[in-house]
């Protein structure tokens, strides 16, 4: 073996995968030189390579203590150390002991073993999270809840009214894509799986009292209503008397120096555009003395967007509230994307943390036989495996803080990330600590008693589905895909589709397919040829659940084994264009279809009351 194919192995670059296809493909030589630079590792040349592997191979036989530890709550390490040790507990105390001295029992939480220099995470979890009972709710687009006459972009108090109307027919959960923050600088940047920082908040839907109606048409104008709502913020923002000054001071003490820096980097943003990347030199790095001087030169911008997050924190647990009041079992189901832009504020803050040069991305499909860059860039196993998992436990608890429901997006990600370099070169998997990574979820969510669904669709990790169910997390089944709804699993997120894929209305007469044919994507004959295939699909769905109208589907989805079923706003009101064309941009109008009805009026609609029926009915 090759020194740089031995380095490639001793990384976690996976020497090939299957895709779903069925083809086999290798990690070519080029793939793996890139993957390893993009870790920080030199591969250029096999002297390169060697060198690197010899680094790495004394670094790691010098170690005496794993790089981290699961263990069950409530129960000791089985870790034998060889000499004094120290344990700092996640809440703040410490326990040291001798080498001969056993490890103590832990309670819930990521701890640091120390022995000598050497350091190692405790990972402290339940063995399994409970599951829920069964129950049914909604996914709605957050921006499309305003109906035409009043324009505009949705807002939280949009969300509220919505998830308070579904709640009164029985929903228990309503669910939104990523509420992450974005680029308010660029308000053409509307991707909510293509975010700025997953650990703050999107403030281009808060609720602005008093904001004026602006009628439009059936899709959303971002540019004039982010422009509008902003100026709507920064006028309140004028008028905050003494008392809301001295609130938001205590808010930005409890969330401390990283809450600091995000503000720090919005109002950066608002002065030389929304990519750190474009900025001048000196700013672009966050330790940067001139970065400290625009700080205290500006203290009002960064007081500003550091009000505006506390405005979104303030809005979404005014709708945690709502939901519990009333009685709903899960609340608001919020989503994690994937990945984070490379440009944006996360990076920027702490880009130790993340690979350069590659992009999050899928290998080779039907519909993408090039394969998919996602424009996200990945964590770094390694640095992240070195900071505990801390990293990925502060963006769960972020959302967790809010959500009863929360869907991790793409979670074979917790198995292996396929990394696609700049440049050209082919794809290739990198693989992540999955029973760490599921540890910390299991750890996050039992804090608040939530429920963790992972997105598990695409080409599956052999045996990730098995872990899903025994830690208790929730894995999707789509009927489009799986059509046997009745021999569902038990431990599923159920629904008929989701937001990259057409709704009912659309599917058996594959509209999907209709763009992609338009926009170049596919042949035409290869379009006939899905198109006929998708028809077979359709009649076959309806044999199986006894009927060929949204009904049928949803009394078949309410009779599944699944535990939840998720029911889509689009499918119940019969839209036929989907949310988000997968592979577009701008060719598509991907995140800007209002859902008709206004969010006061939407769980009033009789297709709802209908859908709303048939669950409740079959005991959900």
């Amino acid at each position: 073996m090759s020194s740089l194919a031995a380095l490639a192995r001793a990384s976690g670059i996976l020497p090939g995968y299957r895709d779903l296809t069925g083809t086999e493909r290798s990690t070519a030589p080029e793939t793996a030189q890139a993957l390893l630079a993009a870790m920080g590792l030199a591969a250029a040349t096999e002297a390169e390579a060697a060198s690197s592997l010899d680094a790495l191979e004394a670094a790691r036989a010098a170690r005496h203590l794993p790089d981290w530890l699961v263990l069950d709550e409530g129960r000791a390490p089985a870790l034998a150390v060889p000499a004094a040790w120290r344990i700092e507990l996640e809440t703040g105390g410490v326990i040291e002991g001798r080498a001969e001295d056993p490890l103590p029992a832990l309670p819930l939480g990521i701890h640091r073993l120390s022995v000598g220099a050497e350091e190692t995470a405790l990972l402290s979890a339940p063995p399994a999270l409970a599951l829920p009972r069964r129950g049914w709710g909604v996914v709605l687009p957050l921006y499309g809840l305003r109906d035409a006459g009043r324009g505009g972009l949705g807002d939280y108090a949009d969300l509220r009214q919505a998830l308070e109307g579904f709640a009164g027919r029985g929903a228990g959960f309503v669910g939104v894509n990523p509420i992450h923050a974005g680029f308010p600088a660029d308000p053409h940047a509307i991707s909510p799986y293509s975010p700025s920082h997953r650990r703050r908040f999107n403030v281009a839907h808060l609720a602005v009292p008093g904001e004026a109606a602006s009628p439009g048409g059936e899709l959303v104008d971002y540019p004039p209503a982010i422009a509008a709502r902003l100026a709507a913020l920064k006028a309140a923002f004028a008028g905050l008397d003494a008392a809301a000054l001295s609130e938001l001071a205590a808010f930005r003490a409890a969330r401390g120096p990283e809450l600091e820096l995000f503000a720090i980097h919005q109002a950066l943003s608002d002065r030389f555009g929304p990519y750190w990347p474009d900025w001048p030199a000196e700013y672009r790095t966050c330790a940067a003395p001139a970065v400290a001087d625009f700080a205290a030169a500006n203290g009002g911008a960064v007081a500003f967007h550091a009000w505006l997050q506390f405005l979104a924190e303030t809005q979404l647990g005014a709708i945690r509230e709502a939901g519990a009041a009333a009685g709903m079992a899960q609340g608001l189901y919020l989503d994690l994307a994937v990945g984070t832009h490379p440009a944006g504020a996360e990076t920027w803050a702490d880009p130790e943390l993340f690979a350069q040069g590659v992009s999050l991305g899928a290998p080779p499909d039907a519909f993408a036989p090039q394969g998919q860059s996602w424009g996200l860039a990945p964590m770094l196993p390694g640095v992240l495996a070195a900071r505990g998992f801390r990293p990925l436990a502060e963006t769960l608890r972020a959302q967790l803080r809010f959500a009863g429901l929360l869907r991790i997006d793409h979670i074979l990600g917790f198995e292996r990330t396929f990394w696609v370099p700049e440049g050209g070169a082919p794809g290739g998997y990198v693989q992540m600590p999955r029973a760490a990574l599921l540890s910390v979820a299991r750890i996050e969510a039992a804090r608040e008693g939530a429920v963790i669904v992972g997105e598990d669709l695409g080409n599956v990790p052999e045996g990730l589905r098995d872990d899903l169910a025994a830690s208790g997390l929730l894995g999707c089944r789509l009927a489009m895909f799986d059509p046997e709804i009745a021999s569902w699993p038990e431990p599923v997120l159920g629904s008929f589709g989701s937001h990259d894929l057409p709704p009912f209305a659309a599917w058996g007469v594959g509209r999907d397919i209709d763009w992609h044919r338009r926009l170049g994507h596919i042949p035409p004959e290869r379009a006939e040829a899905l198109a006929a295939e998708r028809a077979g699909q359709a009649q076959a769905l309806g044999v199986r659940i006894g009927g060929v109208g949204i009904d049928a589907l949803h009394a078949a989805l309410a009779a599944s084994p699944a535990r939840l079923i998720a029911l889509q706003t689009e499918d119940m009101l019969g839209a036929t264009e989907q949310a988000n064309l997968p592979g577009t941009v701008d060719s598509h109008p991907n995140w800007r279809r209002r859902i008709g009805p206004a969010a006061a009026d939407l769980a009033d609609c009789e297709p709802v009351r209908r859908a709303a029926r048939i669950m409740v009915s079959a005991g959900r």
